[in-house]
């Protein structure tokens, strides 16, 4: 079998979202799941760059990583010590997760084994296509969507100053 050096960087990330999502299942420490989530989204990051989707990798590492892990982090930081004890998961219903868990694995393995994935059409188009989606995103964002993208700014803004009238009522 002859192996590409875009499929072998595919499978190797693939594999490294695969072990840091298990070790997110697995452990008991919070601090190691957050961790094992940052590997998991800038695995997923790096599979959005081999895909030609380069805007979408950006994204996925300033919000998911940048935003929503490090709040995480920083949460988890904060709160590790409850009362003197170490704040640690517990695991409930283990049986059921790991059955339903590997049913699905089961079925994603064997709809990837029976599917073709050298004659689907979006991938024979995007062989001849590539160019940064950064800009067409822009076109788009700045002409046809232009009013839900002002509507999403206004909205933020709305969220932003609540958000810090809220806080300051409470000090």
């Amino acid at each position: 079998m002859n192996l590409s050096a875009e499929a072998l960087a595919f499978y190797a990330f693939a594999g490294l979202i695969v072990l840091s999502a298990l070790v997110i299942l697995f452990t008991r420490n919070v601090l190691y799941a957050a961790f094992s989530l940052l590997l998991t989204f800038l695995g997923i990051s790096a599979v959005y760059v081999l895909a030609g989707a380069d805007f979408l990798a950006v994204m996925q590492i300033l919000v998911y990583v940048g935003g929503v892990l490090v709040l995480l982090v920083f949460g988890v930081m904060l709160t590790n010590r409850v009362a003197g004890k170490s704040v640690r998961t517990q695991h409930h219903n283990q049986f059921w997760g790991l059955f339903i868990g590997g049913s699905l694995f089961f079925l994603l393995a064997q709809t990837v084994v029976q599917t073709n994935l050298a004659d689907l059409p979006w991938l024979k188009a995007s062989e001849t296509i590539k160019t940064s989606t950064v800009s067409t995103l822009g076109i788009q964002l700045m002409s046809d969507f232009i009013l839900p993208f002002e509507l999403t700014g206004v909205l933020l803004l709305v969220a932003l100053i609540g958000a810090a009238y809220v806080a300051q009522r409470q000090l």
